[in-house]
């Protein structure tokens, strides 16, 4: 809700107070946006829901509300339509004021939140010794943009990595470069990350296979964790060199992350299993510590357990889990924690959560939000792969996208006979290429799967980030025609409202603020994808050449009021880019 609705929302209830007495204090007046422009920009509904319990029409009762309502300062006199919707059209000195106001502030009017807390984002999360796939796409893109928004709102946000740095797989890939590349375990980058993923794909051919080679591995995870010299060092080394192989692709994705993995939690874990043990909810089963849930069942409907502590003393993902969630309430001191994993993650978030409610762990001022995200699939309709089966490399999907973002300006740049250096190909083909897919991402409904389209995502028409840096870079032409400088068009530039076109865009441009605050909420980006690609379309209508305004040749005070018009659209374009971490271009 926007400022001008919060402002409204407040004088209907007054009215209605007023109008039918204190125990209607607190009723909600049903203020929405209007679906049709000709119906005004606000209906209150109020009055259809009263009617039972006032026993009175529904369009007496929207008399009585508006008889009582004073909005005089910020709309036209109230209508009521039909069986008694509340009709609210702004005025346009009220919108002009509005306009003139954010024209000033950095913000563009957005607020930041009432109440600021400590927030943590668990996003992107890859294993050391693998590389990034397309898999960790939706993670890091989806978990930045959410850290943006929250940041912006004014949140102390803490964006935590929780990379899968501990465990089995350390034991596998020791011993066996123990083996077949020992130097790998004593000379920092001995291995390229593609060889060091390769050996791990061996590694675990032969633990599955041998049983003796299995038994060697679990031996060197025990060293692992007793922290023996030669073991601890070999580990740091493979750390160290997923994490530079990992800043590459953070580096080109502009994300930035505190790397806290699950190595972190480990001195936690016997702690855990001790809590649950006090608390009573610990049951052994078949020599493992578990926990039994409430709603999940096997095939024969009884009760699943959580295992905390294996037959064997080992822990797993749901012990590091529970220690993490711990750790970050009491020492972070989070309100709220957002995890960013695939929907098929659902039931071990569910479950570990669970539990933690049960022992008491979770206060009631700190929330928990599982925020699922679907599958990439390819243009066949089936999970995203390369031609031979294999997932895609992360950084070969980046560098593909960039690359045909590069040959699709070159071909433009000779369509238009035009010159720019390779300096400036180079760059744009990078923003276009990044941006291209981090908006494809972004744009889909994060719990729906999506379909990867290097074709539809640069695309310079429809809802693409191509379509929305043209848009920006369109509006710096003009200051470039006009030799204008958007940041100093004078004391004197205010806006003036008065033609449908303007009003179109200036209303919309006053939502900017009601977008932001439910993704704050709601955590899908989406929808200010939507607003932002809805603002492009307003504006190109505003400007297009056959049925839009003139701006460059308006007669004063027009054309500078267009020109502030011009300058809000960019600078909106810019900053609910930059939320959702995408780069803009002054030219393309």
């Amino acid at each position: 809700m926007n400022a001008t609705q919060e402002q409204l929302k407040v004088k209907l209830e007054q009215a209605l107070v007023a109008a039918f007495g204190d125990e209607y204090a607190g009723v909600d007046p049903i203020l929405v946006s209007a679906s049709n422009p000709k119906f005004g920009d606000y209906q209150a509904n109020v009055a259809l829901s009263l009617s039972k319990k006032l026993g009175q029409q529904s369009r007496a009762i929207a008399s009585a509300i508006v008889e009582k309502l004073d909005v005089s300062e910020i709309c036209e006199k109230p209508e009521i339509a039909g069986p008694g919707f509340i009709n609210l059209k702004l005025k346009t000195a009220y919108l002009e004021a509005q306009l003139n106001a954010i024209q000033a502030d950095t913000r563009l009017g957005v607020p930041t939140a009432k109440h600021p807390q400590r927030e943590i984002v668990d996003f992107s999360s890859p294993n050391i010794a693998k590389e990034m796939h397309v898999g960790h796409l939706r993670s890091t893109i989806i978990g930045d943009s959410i850290a943006r928004i929250l940041e912006f709102r004014g949140h102390d946000v803490l964006r935590l990595n929780h990379v899968g740095d501990w465990g089995t797989q350390f034991g596998m890939l020791i011993t066996y470069l123990r083996e077949v590349s020992p130097e790998a375990l004593t000379t920092a980058n001995a291995l390229d990350i593609g060889d060091l993923v390769s050996f791990y794909r061996q590694a675990k051919q032969r633990f599955d296979t041998d049983e003796a080679f299995q038994e060697t591995a679990r031996q060197e995870v025990v060293r692992l964790q007793a922290g023996a010299a030669d073991t601890l060092h070999a580990w740091k080394l493979l750390c160290e060199q997923s994490r530079q192989e990992f800043q590459v692709i953070y580096d080109l994705l502009d994300v930035k992350l505190t790397e806290r993995g699950e190595s972190f939690y480990n001195p936690l874990l016997p702690t855990v299993v001790e809590n649950l043990e006090k608390s009573g909810l610990l049951v052994e089963n078949q020599g493992a510590k578990c926990v039994f849930l409430d709603g999940f069942t096997n095939r024969e409907g009884e009760p699943l357990p959580l295992i905390v502590q294996k037959s064997d003393g080992g822990y797993n993902y749901a012990t590091t889990d529970l220690a993490a969630l711990r750790y970050r309430i009491q020492k972070d001191e989070a309100k709220r924690i957002v995890y960013v994993t695939d929907a098929g993650q659902a039931n071990h978030f569910a479950q570990f959560i669970q539990v933690a409610r049960k022992a008491g762990w979770i206060p009631d001022d700190v929330e928990l939000v599982h925020v699922p995200f679907g599958l990439v699939l390819g243009e066949d309709g089936k999970k995203f792969k390369t031609r031979s089966g294999d997932t895609v490399r992360l950084r070969d999907l980046l560098d593909e996208a960039v690359s045909r973002a590069h040959a699709d300006l070159e071909e433009r740049l000779k369509a238009e006979e035009r010159e720019e250096t390779p300096e400036f190909i180079d760059k744009v083909a990078e923003v276009v290429g990044i941006s291209a897919v981090k908006y494809a991402d972004l744009s889909q409904n994060r719990t729906s799967n999506y379909m990867f389209s290097y074709d539809k995502m640069l695309d310079l028409k429809g809802n693409t980030a191509p379509y929305m840096l043209y848009a920006y870079a369109r509006i710096q032409g003009i200051s470039r025609k006009g030799g204008i400088d958007f940041a100093d068009l004078g004391d004197n530039a205010k806006v003036i409202l008065q033609h449908e076109m303007e009003f179109a865009l200036a209303k919309y441009l006053l939502q900017l603020g009601e977008v932001i605050s439910t993704v704050e909420a709601d955590l899908l980006p989406n929808r200010l994808c939507e607003y932002l690609y809805e603002l492009s379309k307003k504006f190109n209508t505003f400007y297009d050449r056959n049925q839009g305004v003139q701006v460059l040749s308006a007669e004063e005070p027009l054309r500078t009021s267009r020109l502030v018009l011009c300058n809000l659209t960019a600078r909106t374009l810019k900053l609910g880019l930059s939320l959702l971490g995408i780069q803009v271009l002054e030219r393309m």
